[in-house]
């Protein structure tokens, strides 16, 4: 084969497909990047046996033919080369790569050892705003769990129902959900389970459009938008009842600065090495919030902050890193609302704007 390919077109469709390339040393073909020379296009696929991902550019294909090369090492040379045409000739054993002065041989895989792409037939789909979907995943998919015996939990819950779309996370500990609106085809709905990482690692990619078509077959979920289409597994299973956790009512609530409260904590936190627990005393009377933590090795550190508060005045512990994931998802201009019931309760953070954001957390021990 033979094809000649613009560097910037490269490197970013190596970008792309980089993301699914395998880690398994036992196949080294999974380590490889497939690569297809036709019809004027040039094709790149990757795969670790539960990513699969495929990317098309332009190319002057003088001949076609198909091949394998490490993923690694094609990528370290493209990013080094300039910003100019690239010609590819070989395939079968060896690949010649050169551009400009620049020139390389690389030792290629048999194409024929590598397996075809999958193929599907979609069962439902959903179209979505791509940027208000981005948004979204950023502000629940850290709240996933990292717990690989409990996959239900590594999952992002994502319903499209009258105009609305919500994306729900929990890891048992905390609970994030968001919604926004956006226009869906009247009396149709979607529901689906997709793993955190592959949410945020889709809507990252370079080559993503205003809109990122959706799907679902019996094992699958799918991802198309422009040249790219990356298949990934289904999380099966029922995802946990969150509406159950969420109180009617509280017993105080507190309107606070995200940008002050941010700073706030992390000033009071530094204290908090060996134990993350950072105490909230709400004062109802004096309308301020005192920030404290306390080391037996490295002190103590305290802060008050003015807030908006109704109802009575109590305290409660947190974990000031899982607090700082909220404050992070919340708009930094914005006020943050916490409800609380008591010590032993919930605390729930809230934010409204063009995505609604609420944050429970359970409190640790005083």
């Amino acid at each position: 084969m033979k094809f000649t390919v613009s560097q910037s077109a490269l490197q970013t469709a190596l970008d792309i497909v980089s993301k699914g390339i395998g880690s398994n040393t036992t196949l080294p073909i999974l380590s490889g990047i497939y690569l297809k020379a036709f019809n004027g296009m040039l094709e790149l696929q990757s795969s670790d046996l539960t990513i699969s991902i495929k990317h098309q550019i332009a190319a002057n294909v003088e001949e076609e033919g198909e091949t394998v090369v490490s993923g690694k090492v094609i990528q370290n040379i493209v990013k080094n080369l300039p910003d100019a045409a690239i010609t590819f000739e070989g395939g079968e054993r060896t690949l010649s790569v050169i551009c400009q002065r620049s020139s390389f041989r690389l030792n290629t895989l048999s194409a024929h050892d590598w397996a075809q792409f999958p193929e599907f037939n979609l069962e439902k789909t959903c179209e979505l705003p791509s940027q208000l979907l981005s948004t979204m995943v950023d502000k629940v998919y850290r709240v996933t769990s990292k717990e690989v015996s409990r996959p239900i939990l590594q999952g992002i819950s994502l319903t499209v129902e009258d105009n609305t779309i919500r994306l729900v996370a929990t890891d048992s500990f905390r609970l994030a959900v968001c919604d926004s609106n956006t226009d869906t085809p009247a009396g149709e709905s979607f529901s689906i389970i997709i793993s955190g990482e592959v949410f945020h690692d889709v809507l990252s990619m370079r080559s993503m459009t205003e809109k990122v078509l959706i799907g679902t077959t019996d094992n699958q979920v799918i991802f198309q938008f422009g040249n790219t289409t990356h298949i990934s597994r289904k999380i099966e299973g029922h995802f946990p009842d969150y509406k159950q956790l969420l109180p009617t009512s509280c017993t105080a609530s507190v309107d606070i600065n995200v940008e002050d409260f941010s700073a706030a904590l992390k000033r009071v936190s530094v204290i908090a090495l060996a134990n993350p627990s950072v105490r909230f005393d709400v004062d109802a009377d004096g309308k301020e919030v005192k920030l404290s933590a306390s080391s037996p090795d490295q002190g103590e550190s305290s802060e008050h902050i003015e807030a908006q508060i109704e109802g009575d005045s109590l305290s409660i512990a947190l974990n000031y890193h899982y607090v700082f994931d909220c404050v992070n998802a919340a708009p930094s201009k914005d006020l943050l609302r916490l409800e609380l019931q008591g010590p032993s309760q919930p605390a729930i953070f809230k934010s409204n704007g063009k995505v609604n954001y609420l944050y429970l957390l359970m409190p640790v021990r005083l």
